[in-house]
């Protein structure tokens, strides 16, 4: 397993050892005890989660609020997305600033995502299916989010906005300036 930290304190890619054969492939893709030595973060995943959507679909940026607050293992277990995070947490020295990558069945790059992170992604394939395993449970009163496009941010999401299909729901989220955190 490599672990690499982002640019963001405490957000890391990680790309696990492939064995590959005639059969196909097999990797592990969490290993708490790996995960610990490489990051020294303990973590305790409550609840998995999964996503399928189609080109453009973009879902995001969102995040828990307070004793909700998640962090997130993500990965993608068929076509391509472009992740984004936000680092959201007003003592941090990267305070506002984002991380992209993208993330694929091909690479098998996974990204963990602290708690005080906005997230979100966008489907550049002809289709994904978006895996992320949660540390909290979700809780509806607690969820919050930032506008995709928001002009503070600057945030390339690599398609047309005559591309993006996004929900009416993230459609009226507000800006980062206007968000509660």
């Amino acid at each position: 397993m490599k672990v690499t930290e982002t640019k963001l304190q405490g957000c890391y890619i990680i790309e696990s050892t492939v064995f590959e054969d005639n059969r196909g492939c097999f990797y592990e893709s969490f290993n708490a005890a790996s995960f610990l030595k490489h990051t020294n973060q303990k973590v305790n995943f409550v609840q998995d989660n999964e996503s399928y959507s189609t080109k453009g679909v973009l879902r995001g940026l969102h995040y828990q609020r307070g004793e909700y607050a998640q962090a997130k293992l993500v990965r993608v277990s068929e076509g391509t997305v472009l992740d984004i995070v936000v680092d959201i947490r007003k003592e941090s020295k990267t305070f506002g600033e984002h991380f992209s990558i993208e993330l694929s069945s091909e690479n098998k790059k996974q990204l963990f995502i602290p708690r005080g992170f906005a997230h979100g992604f966008i489907v550049l394939s002809e289709s994904a299916t978006f895996f992320y395993k949660c540390d909290n449970y979700y809780n509806k009163e607690s969820e919050g989010g930032i506008i995709y496009n928001d002009t503070l941010l600057q945030i390339d999401w690599k398609l047309e906005v005559s591309e993006v299909v996004i929900s009416e729901k993230d459609t009226q989220l507000p800006t980062f300036e206007n968000c509660l955190l």
